[in-house]
């Protein structure tokens, strides 16, 4: 195992990999959130180490694994960039998509790190609450490694995701709440079980599964990352990683600056802009979240601290985008990209279509968008957008709807 640390987000105690399991014992769980640090005197890594076409364990060198510890067989990791011009007006717009892993989100970054942590520490069980993506990926990622999972989630949650946990086999737990609350329950159940926790900001190994997808956007971009990057938040631990991973390629000498994160929030579910528009020292602003896009429909934060901190020294910031917004933008990315992102991750798009239309990002810059799941992770909210006429299967038939459509649109047709 390579030579770690961990600090305290809060206090700044350092603790060896030993010393410590999740949260600093001092501050909790909240405050205590822990930031992994590695010796970049002795770590040697160099551009030519990297492939576009590898997978995440390419930089083992910057995580917290040894080399011969448990790798579960599915590819995790090197996710389509693509780039667009004149998106939005921008002259350079690249998405990141993670719609392509295993179970189709961002979140197998995280799981693939924490099975891997399970075995090493001969668990049988892991466990997480979740909205529903880090569950699916949990549950999927455990299925291939042999580990009971048990899934925590809100009973609202979309159809997809638990169809998901079903035919991966997990032990679901649906609660009649919401996710702040499936949360708690989780990490009493978890440790009176002696269950692995798979929880987000509470296991510290998860941002360093995240971190990647930063360092696959440095290697895709020849290690010249962009100027921007846009990322959905929710918990607040996928954006830290976006900056954990810059970070760490930075001080390791691979890349010469580190984006600015701009945070986007649901105006529903807004907490962590509150706690970041209130300055320092920053402090939890909870209450109870509502917006369609389920994936950061989060109203007690945890990974707040962490989150506001990175954002800050990236000199980025956090925003929020109403439903409509979030919507809007997922109908009109795919009809112009041809990515279809669920409802979370075309919340970036959103923001990138406020930032333009309010002045805050020049239209020439590199801006890159984290689209962090699949759009049929989530179809309630496209399937009620328009309805499919029906038609008789008659060529005259056909040929007059054709013609319809092609004079009026998408204006009301009547087959009478």
């Amino acid at each position: 195992m390579k030579k770690f640390r961990f600090r305290c987000m809060n206090c700044s105690r350092l603790y060896e990999e030993n010393d410590v399991e999740y949260t600093c014992p001092q501050c909790g769980t909240r405050l205590g959130t822990l930031e992994t640090l590695y010796d970049f005197d002795n770590i040697s890594i160099k551009k030519s180490d990297f492939d576009s076409c590898s997978d995440i364990w390419q930089f083992e060198a910057l995580l917290p694994v040894s080399a011969k510890s448990f790798r579960v067989n599915l590819k995790i990791g090197t996710t389509p960039l693509y780039r667009f011009e004149n998106l939005s007006g921008v002259k350079e717009v690249q998405i990141k998509y993670d719609g392509t892993t295993p179970t189709a989100s961002f979140k197998d970054r995280a799981t693939v790190i924490a099975v891997n942590r399970a075995v090493e520490k001969n668990y049988s069980s892991i466990y997480c609450a979740s909205t529903g993506n880090a569950a699916a990926s949990l549950a999927g990622l455990s299925a291939a490694a042999g580990l009971k999972a048990y899934i925590f989630i809100p009973s609202k949650a979309p159809a997809a995701k638990i169809a998901q946990l079903m035919v991966y086999n997990a032990m679901i737990l649906a609660i009649d709440s919401d996710y702040d609350t499936a949360f708690d329950l989780s990490m009493k159940i978890g440790e009176e079980k002696n269950w692995y926790c798979r929880n987000s900001a509470v296991n510290p190994y998860l941002i360093e599964g995240k971190k990647t997808a930063a360092m696959e956007i440095c290697v895709q971009t020849e290690f010249d990352p962009p100027d921007t990057v846009v990322v959905p938040v929710g918990d607040g631990t996928v954006i830290s990683s976006f900056y954990k991973g810059f970070s760490d390629f930075y001080n390791a000498g691979i890349i010469k600056k580190i984006p600015q994160l701009i945070g986007v929030q649901a105006s529903g579910a807004n907490s962590l802009e509150l706690a970041f528009k209130k300055g320092e020292p920053f402090w939890p602003v909870d209450f109870s979240g509502k917006t369609i896009a389920d994936s950061i429909n989060v109203g007690k934060p945890r990974d707040f601290l962490k989150a506001c901190t990175y954002i800050k020294k990236s000199k980025g910031d956090l925003i929020s985008v109403t439903d409509d917004e979030i919507l809007s933008a997922q109908k009109e990315l795919a009809s112009s990209t041809g990515i279809f992102s669920e409802p979370a991750g075309a919340a970036s798009y959103a923001a990138l279509k406020k930032l333009v239309h309010e002045n805050r990002i020049e239209k020439s810059s590199r801006v890159c968008l984290a689209v962090t799941g699949n759009g049929l992770k989530d179809i309630s909210a496209v399937s009620s957008c328009k309805t499919v006429e029906h038609l008789k299967p008659d060529v005259q038939d056909i040929k007059e709807y054709l013609d319809f459509k092609e004079t009026y649109g998408d204006e009301s047709y009547d087959e009478n």
